[in-house]
């Protein structure tokens, strides 16, 4: 079996957890940053990993699942701000899966990673009442994805192989 870990990460939080997912895969494997694949021909288990922007997956991850990955044996991991027991984060994935329309979603893996500082600060300064209700989430993300998160992430890829390798 032939396993493709992709990510796009713009703070490097998503490129720690597709490590520890690529590390924790048995067999053949190959990383790659998604801006390197030009093609899924040719792997049987796809694991993408992305950070969920405006509650959605950012444009060049959303172009790549709407174009590239009908058909295929997806395995998402997603990185955010919030903490994994946020209210609302069940539907940011709903959403993230639903872009991914006609991929079989094996599996869903999500941990909390450290927001830019730059978005904090713009966050900060709006006074929209549900935006100060994520910077409260959002503050709490310095130094993550931390030490438990980077297991559990390895946890979870060695999971979904040992159910569908």
């Amino acid at each position: 079996m032939k396993t493709l870990v992709i990510y796009y990460s713009q703070t490097g939080n998503t490129k720690k957890v597709a490590d520890a997912v690529f590390g924790a895969i048995q067999g053949e494997k190959e990383l790659k940053e998604l801006s390197e694949v030009d093609t899924l021909d040719g792997y049987d288990l796809i694991f993408l990993g992305f950070p969920i922007h405006a509650f959605a997956p950012p444009g060049p991850v959303k172009l790549f699942l709407q174009n590239q990955c009908q058909g295929k044996r997806l395995v998402l991991f997603m990185t955010h701000a919030q903490p994994e027991d946020y209210q609302e984060l069940g539907n940011w994935i709903d959403t993230c899966k639903a872009v991914a329309e006609g991929a079989e979603i094996l599996d869903v893996f999500s941990c909390q990673g450290e927001i830019d500082s730059r978005i904090l600060e713009a966050m900060q300064s709006n006074d929209d009442p549900y935006m100060q209700k994520l910077v409260e989430g959002a503050v709490t993300s310095k130094g993550q994805p931390d030490a438990i998160r980077i297991e559990r992430a390895r946890a979870f890829a060695a999971d979904v192989m040992a159910r569908y390798a």
